[in-house]
């Protein structure tokens, strides 16, 4: 079950990592989740854009909320982290 202290660890990982990445490595990781999104939509159709604007904002977000927001951070986590290790052992 995702709960809040889980996001918000997720959240400043992401943070240090953006701040770690250069301006390609985050437009990278873009690019990537990009796709992913388009790979969702294909197969399952559009995402509701302004349902997942709401949930930003949301004071409390409820259990599917939150694990949604988990899930996005993990994802944008593991791409950046991807794709700065990658970069960095192509460069040893």
């Amino acid at each position: 079950m995702a709960d809040l202290a889980t996001f918000e660890q997720y959240y400043k990982l992401a943070d240090t990592l953006v701040e770690r990445a250069t301006k390609e490595q985050v437009a990278e990781g873009a690019r990537l989740l990009a796709l992913n999104v388009a790979h969702y939509q294909i197969k399952h159709g559009d995402i509701p854009l302004d349902e997942t604007l709401a949930m930003i904002d949301a004071a409390e977000p409820s259990d599917e909320q939150l694990k949604l927001l988990v899930q996005g951070m993990e994802n944008l986590v593991g791409v950046l982290g991807n794709i700065i290790s990658g970069l960095e052992e192509t460069r040893h």
